[in-house]
């Protein structure tokens, strides 16, 4: 039997990208239920759905809730058997949600991962992998399509890359939503680590394609960017414990030298100042599993500092 699915897209402002991106998730071939969340954005996105878009569920909150919050909501808003996130700025090609749902036939299958695209062909996410120390990385960012096909993987499927990621509403009604303690970056890292930990498993689904015009609604590298980065590394640092584990010392050396790094290059703390927030924060969330099986130990030192400064092609 075909999977029921919700299409969940939450937008803050940027209305021609979610234009292209409704476009290209109303030409798909398996029929969906579109759910668009507005973040209490800036432009008059809601007006232009209602409008123009008499098919989509709008979802309009009443205020800034970030990311995960917006996602939440689009999550609840609808009851489909598989769940898919997508980012306003990802142009989805017509097979990508027929392809992912057809993921979930296997009921030990919690995530599906397509495979996303730069503009200029080269790969911008092949799902997510971690090492033992709770940080995650984009697979296979900027190789080519044939790269990421045919090599050998050296580091482990997590889950997938929060651009585009399918879940079955079943296992997140087992682990949860995404946590919205989490300002921004790290939300869908987190949401794998705990369905692994829970023993869902996350599979590739190679010919789920779909160009991410990536950075188009932040600014890529800016203060604002690193700083909210750096609060979701100290927020899982602290949310699973990693310090006062095995892993400890690595993390701390690792997140001096990143910080150093940062200050470095970019003459400022701000993923410094992010980090020592995310720690605070981190403080009063919810208790983490400790044993998280699809966390790629045999990840390194160095390979995870090769990963940090992008990498990511093995």
């Amino acid at each position: 039997m075909t999977a029921t699915v919700d299409v969940v897209v939450p937008v803050y402002g940027k209305w021609e990208l979610t234009r292209s991106c409704l476009e290209h998730l109303q030409r798909q071939s398996l029929p969906c239920n579109i759910i668009v969340v507005d973040d209490a954005g800036p432009d008059d996105t809601v007006a232009r759905l209602r409008a123009g878009y008499p098919e989509v569920t709008v979802v309009a909150l009443d205020r800034n809730r970030g990311f995960a919050g917006a996602c939440n909501a689009g999550i609840r808003a609808g009851s489909a058997d598989v769940v898919i996130l997508v980012n306003n700025d990802v142009d989805a090609a017509p097979q990508l949600v027929a392809r992912l749902a057809s993921a979930f036939d296997d009921a030990r299958v919690g995530s599906a991962c397509p495979l996303l695209l730069k503009p200029d062909g080269r790969v911008d996410a092949y799902g997510i992998c971690a090492d033992p120390t709770m940080a995650g990385f984009v697979r296979y960012n900027g190789a080519s399509v044939d790269q990421a096909l045919s090599a050998h993987p050296s580091t482990r499927l997590l889950g997938p890359y929060g651009a585009v990621a399918a879940y079955r509403r079943s296992a997140l009604d087992e682990v949860g939503l995404l946590d919205e303690g989490i300002v921004m970056y790290g939300e869908e890292l987190d949401l794998a680590l705990r369905l692994s930990a829970a023993g869902w498993r996350s599979v590739l689904v190679p010919d789920a394609q779909g160009v991410h015009l990536g950075g188009a609604t932040s600014g890529r590298g800016s203060a604002s960017q690193r700083r909210m980065a750096g609060f979701g590394r100290g927020y899982l640092l602290r949310a699973y414990g990693v310090l006062r584990g095995r892993y400890g010392i690595r993390a701390l050396v690792t997140e001096a030298i990143v910080c150093v790094g940062d200050l470095v290059l970019s003459r400022d703390l701000a993923s410094t100042t992010g980090r020592l927030a995310g720690w605070r924060a981190g403080a009063v969330s919810f208790r983490r599993p400790r044993h998280v099986p699809g966390v790629d130990r045999a990840i390194g030192f160095l390979d995870s500092l090769r990963l940090r400064v992008g990498d990511r092609r093995a």
